[in-house]
């Protein structure tokens, strides 16, 4: 996820967050709904294979955080062009998308599936990398090389990046499912879906906690 500065609270509405489960699902009946033609980041592996998936992760107590440095996982890799990785998720799940010469985003409009707010400005949205590149660190992506971090941090072909509204992002931080889910809880489902398939992907462990809210969701979807 970028480490840039929190935006002032002139969208705390669209950033609202919840830690957990519960807390989410007690305010369904606030939430947007996505627009039909909504982009998206790839489609993750259905519910039943998630459940399958989540059955063969590793469970562990989550690793120390020491060494940890977001300069290790070398991010928005140049993609083509001019085009890094940013600008490539930006185009990919907005609509109606223009981007300059220098491949950056212009005009166009994006839905933030954490919290359902609709944006048309990209300084509006963060990349986020779904596991994020701490929670990676301490689930076994320290004994990984440079390139593989890399790969892991620019990796268009799992569900791992997805454009959110940036406040949300910086609330969500490095936190795992079991302490962080969307507040849009229609997105619930999906989340936790692609938080599987990329650690099963990748070979990352989960830590007890972790395991138990991804079972329990995933057993609801």
């Amino acid at each position: 996820m970028p480490g840039r500065p929190a935006r002032p609270s002139r969208r705390t509405a669209a950033a609202t967050t919840t830690a957990a489960l519960a807390t989410a699902l007690a305010v369904t009946g606030l939430l947007a709904t996505a627009p039909a033609a909504q982009a998206a980041p790839p489609t993750p592996v259905d519910a039943a294979t998630a459940r399958a998936y989540l059955g063969q992760l590793t469970v562990a107590a989550e690793g120390s955080s020491s060494g940890y440095s977001r300069d290790l996982f070398p991010h928005w890799s140049t993609q083509y062009g001019a085009c890094n990785t940013r600008e490539v998720v930006l185009k990919r799940d907005g609509v109606d998308v223009v981007q300059n010469s220098s491949c950056a985003a212009v005009s166009g409009r994006w839905f933030s599936e954490y919290d359902g707010a609709t944006w048309t400005a990209a300084s509006d949205l963060d990349i986020d990398h779904l596991v994020p590149l701490a929670e990676a660190w301490r689930s076994g992506a320290n004994r990984w090389t440079t390139a593989q971090r890399q790969g892991f941090a620019n990796d268009l072909t799992r569900p791992q990046l997805i454009a959110v509204t940036d406040n949300v992002n910086q609330a969500k931080g490095d936190k795992d499912p079991a302490e962080w889910l969307p507040s849009r809880t229609s997105y619930i489902c999906t989340y936790v879906r692609m938080w599987v398939h990329t650690k099963h992907y990748y070979g990352l462990t989960v830590d007890s906690a972790e395991k138990n809210t991804l079972q329990s969701t995933l057993n609801g979807c």
